[in-house]
């Protein structure tokens, strides 16, 4: 396994589980043992939970997986018709099956090496971002989605002054729809967010060496003590460049999560074909890439007997108190409808269409349940005309 978080963990677990008794090597960027990367953004960054909470496994865990552990070492080139992996120390390691599962890496922008500007992405960003988030210090944040609405509420409750910086005119529109988008906008202004849309930082001041503020292209300077930048993220594919593999917004699989002959992805980099929504699909959320290293496992051991990976995506996210969770696919939707609750209680439940199709479901302050009930007319593909009709949403 090339790579060591959630997915790399949970394939090398997975083909334990399954009788493999022959060698398996485990190999991660980070020299930290695998540990859970959605706390990062939340109860790492305020400090209510300490950096050994997030461990996966504790170290006898992973020696009773008896495998070859590499930490500290990245993946730097693959040879399929060798069969070899290069690490970054020059090593080679030969494999008779492989799965790729090297993640993401935050996309930069150019003055991301100024001091004072952080971007969020391993343990080591979270810690060294969590000393500098104390009471009356000035936070910029550039990007509304997921991650920068996560730090955005994580840093109010340490009383610090944040600035929310989007292009967009509403965050999160194209994902979660306007309504919804622009009711999560309302929610970090209610909790003392200072919230600039439809603008972008043009320019970083930075004063003996660090940070001081930012210039939006509107005009506006802010100061700043600190800068998040949260813009999106890239598969890590650029070791595997001249391998062969289709590279294209992660590695290219098909339905079984096979990439090649006896080369497999799982978790962020991977992008496969899902049979259900018929569309290739790149998923970046702890359930999917834990699933997917085991359906990636499962398919490598025993291929003759290779079952397609068709989950129904779920991600969750935490936003000033609210708990944020959805089903499906909600991007690239054709309508998006509220049928339970009401925004303007901050409680209610969305369903997505695209085409003829149900194909997403999302809640916000709504209890689990209230969301589960959809997933399995998701996964049969319900038609949205035939629930409507059936007074099933209202």
């Amino acid at each position: 396994m090339a790579g060591a978080s959630a997915a790399g963990l949970s394939a090398a677990e997975t083909l334990r589980r399954e009788g493999f008794a022959g060698t398996v090597t485990l190999v991660g960027q980070e020299r930290h043992l695998p540990y859970d990367r959605p706390p990062l953004s939340k109860q790492v960054l305020t400090g209510a939970w300490p950096a050994a909470r997030t461990a996966l496994r504790t170290a006898e865990d992973l020696r009773a997986l008896d495998i070859d552990l590499r930490l500290g070492t990245a993946a730097a080139a693959l040879s399929p018709a060798a069969r070899t992996v290069t690490l970054a120390d020059g090593t080679d390691i030969g494999y008779d099956a492989l799965i790729v599962a090297t993640g993401v890496r935050p996309r930069l922008l150019p003055w991301c090496g100024t001091p004072g500007v952080h971007v969020l992405r391993d343990l080591r960003d979270a810690l060294g971002l969590r000393q500098r988030l104390t009471a009356g210090r000035r936070l910029v944040v550039v990007g509304a989605g997921f991650l920068g609405a996560e730090v955005a509420s994580a840093a109010r409750t340490l009383d610090v002054d944040v600035t929310l910086v989007e292009p967009a005119a509403v965050p999160l529109a194209h994902a979660v729809g306007h309504r919804v988008g622009a009711h999560l906008a309302q929610l970090h202004r209610d909790h003392g967010v200072d919230l600039r849309l439809g603008t972008q930082v043009a320019e970083i001041a930075a004063g003996t060496g660090r940070v001081t503020g930012v210039r939006l292209s509107d005009g506006t300077s802010l100061p700043a003590d600190d800068v998040l930048v949260a813009v999106g993220s890239e598969p890590n594919t650029a070791w595997l460049r001249g391998s062969g593999l289709r590279l294209s917004d992660g590695v290219v699989c098909d339905e079984y999560n096979a990439a090649a002959p006896g080369v497999y992805a799982a978790g962020d980099v991977a992008r496969w074909h899902h049979t259900l929504f018929d569309t290739l699909m790149r998923v970046e959320h702890r359930t999917n890439a834990a699933e997917q290293g085991m359906s990636a496992a499962r398919n490598l051991l025993r291929p003759e007997q290779a079952a397609p990976f068709v989950p129904i995506p779920y991600f969750w996210s935490d936003q000033h108190g609210r708990k944020i969770q959805a089903y499906g696919q909600v991007r690239g939707h054709d309508e998006a409808r509220v049928v339970e609750g009401d925004l303007a209680d901050g409680r209610f439940l969305v369903l997505y269409r695209t085409g003829r199709t149900l194909t997403g479901a999302l809640a916000v302050g709504m209890p689990p349940k209230a969301l589960r009930r959809w997933r399995a007319a998701i996964a049969a593909g319900a038609d949205w005309h035939t629930l409507t009709t059936d007074s099933l949403v209202a």
